[in-house]
């Protein structure tokens, strides 16, 4: 779960809270990153994954310079107390994917299930 507009609703509050949500929000990114990166390493031919995981890294390294570039200037037009919201639309895009990929039958390598049934175990 991404907070992004709570970050703009709790700017001008209680700077403790802003924290705590500020800590939340990016616990969650480092963890969905190793997401994205694991479907790469399982789902990517082999002889791609090389390519495909800098490539990757260097798409989430731009999006956030981009961000960090266009912020600012959006708040002068919807205030800071709304910035952040337009920061959803990277995560929803997120869940969008990932939910499609659940759906398709390459995803039961995601997660260990291959591996579990090549070590002889049962997955779930």
């Amino acid at each position: 779960m991404r907070s992004e507009p709570a970050e703009g609703m709790f700017y001008a509050g209680s700077p403790v809270l802003l924290l705590a949500v500020c800590l939340i929000w990016g616990f969650t990114i480092v963890a969905d990153s190793v997401q994205f990166l694991a479907s790469i390493t399982e789902l990517a031919e082999s002889t791609y994954v090389g390519t495909a995981l800098p490539l990757q890294t260097c798409m989430r390294f731009l999006l956030t310079l981009i961000s960090i570039r266009v912020v600012p200037v959006f708040v002068d037009w919807i205030s800071w107390n709304w910035v952040f919201a337009l920061l959803v639309v990277g995560p929803l895009f997120g869940i969008v994917s990932m939910a499609r990929l659940k759906r398709l039958p390459d995803a039961a390598k995601i997660g260990g299930e291959r591996r579990a049934g090549e070590l002889g175990l049962s997955s779930p």
